[in-house]
């Protein structure tokens, strides 16, 4: 008898045509929102650099050169010009204010001191020989005056005898009259002289004093001359090191050259050439240090040169304590001049990265290490060995800093 052969739902070949189906909708799938779409780039591991994201101390600097000068220099200039004659010293010896260091001669000069001089002698004899004049001229005038006082004195007696006598009648009228008018004349006469003495008074004090003005006036250009001879000997104006002092005999020097000068032993100072981009954030004050022997150095900025040469500006750094007894003038040291204090901050070590992504981006290392994936950032301060992390980063993680020439921006290292 037959029956009835119930027809089976999962038939082997319907399982295998859902299978595919399934495995070709993961595939899409896969394809479409699982697949790792990003570009790759296979790298030995041990040829990269790799750094621990850390928290801790940041303080912002900049390196520069200093170069170690004298704190204090004189600068020594010809006054007058000439040719080196003599050199008392040379170059790097220890003076004292005043010490002769070389002669310069100036034959032209010297001759032009012998005449003014001869002049000038000339013309304080001429002067001193007014004033005795003046001086003679007051003992005159005197002596008239005696002499007339005396001629009165005489004149009076008489007239006052002829004047009885011709009361009497003894005498003429005649007799009378010249007595009197010879009294009268001789009076008249010393009115006249006293008011002369008075005149001549004044104006011989005036004159007198004029002659003495000119008489000092004379001396004090006299004692220039003397003093420009003299400067024919160039001397130390300070105590110090004489230093930059580089001259041969024979050689002609100008006025106002520029012939060496001391370096005081009062300490040294460091003068750095700071790029141009930085002015605005150079102050008087500002903290440098420098470490040497191991020991640290500390310096402020004690002036700042505003002047631009070659996208550069000077400063002068003075040290806080004492200065290093080894270094020497013209030395190099290279310092840190200091932006900032020590602050805490999320902080990664300098790398060749920093090149090829301006800090915007940074390649992150997966904890398996097997490789590292691409990720922003954003760098704020740096100085010599650290960049101050302000977004992308945690403490911990790990990161590639060296330089990424030649992973040509790829998204994923995958280390070998």
């Amino acid at each position: 008898m037959d029956r009835i052969i119930e027809k089976k739902k999962w038939t082997p070949k319907k399982i295998v045509s859902i299978i595919a189906v399934a495995a070709f909708v993961f595939f899409i799938i896969y394809l479409l929102f699982l697949r790792d779409n990003s570009s790759k780039l296979y790298v030995e591991k041990n040829q990269l650099t790799i750094a621990t994201v850390e928290k801790g101390k940041f303080k912002e600097f900049i390196p520069t050169d200093g170069v170690v000068l004298p704190k204090s220099t004189v600068y020594i200039d010809a006054i007058q010009g000439g040719i080196v004659d003599k050199k008392y010293v040379e170059d790097g010896a220890m003076l004292q204010k005043g010490d002769t260091i070389l002669k310069l001669l100036n034959t032209q000069m010297e001759l032009s001191y012998m005449e003014q001089e001869t002049r000038a002698l000339a013309e304080r004899n001429n002067l001193a020989n007014t004033k005795l004049a003046l001086e003679q001229n007051v003992y005159l005038r005197q002596k008239e005056i005696v002499n007339l006082e005396y001629q009165i004195d005489g004149k009076k007696i008489d007239f006052d005898r002829k004047v009885q006598l011709y009361n009497d009648s003894i005498i003429s009228k005649k007799e009378f009259e010249d007595a009197k008018r010879e009294f009268e004349f001789t009076t008249k006469q010393l009115k006249i002289s006293l008011k002369l003495q008075r005149l001549d008074s004044i104006a011989g004090a005036n004159q007198k004093r004029s002659i003495d003005e000119s008489l000092k006036r004379m001396e004090h250009n006299l004692s220039l001359l003397r003093k420009n001879i003299e400067n024919a000997y160039v001397r130390a104006p300070a105590n110090g090191k004489l230093s930059s002092f580089n001259v041969e005999i024979g050689e002609m020097k100008v006025g106002g050259e520029h012939l060496g000068q001391i370096d005081m032993q009062d300490g040294f100072k460091l003068r750095a050439n700071i790029d141009e981009r930085y002015l605005s954030r150079v102050y008087t004050g500002q903290r440098a240090d420098f470490d040497l022997n191991g020991k640290n150095f500390e310096l402020e900025i004690a002036r700042i040169y505003s002047d631009v040469t070659n996208g550069s500006f000077q400063v002068d750094l003075h040290f806080l304590a004492d200065h290093p007894k080894s270094v020497k003038r013209g030395q190099t040291i290279q310092l840190r001049l200091q932006f900032s204090g020590e602050t805490d901050a999320l902080i990664i070590k300098r790398g060749g990265f920093f090149q090829e992504t301006g800090g915007n981006w940074i390649y992150v290392v997966d904890p398996s290490n097997s490789f590292a994936i691409k990720r922003n950032i954003r760098i704020n301060r740096q100085n010599t060995n650290q960049y101050e992390v302000m977004e992308g980063l945690k403490p911990g993680e790990k990161v590639i800093i060296s330089s990424y020439d030649s992973f040509g921006n790829k998204d994923k290292l995958i280390f070998k």
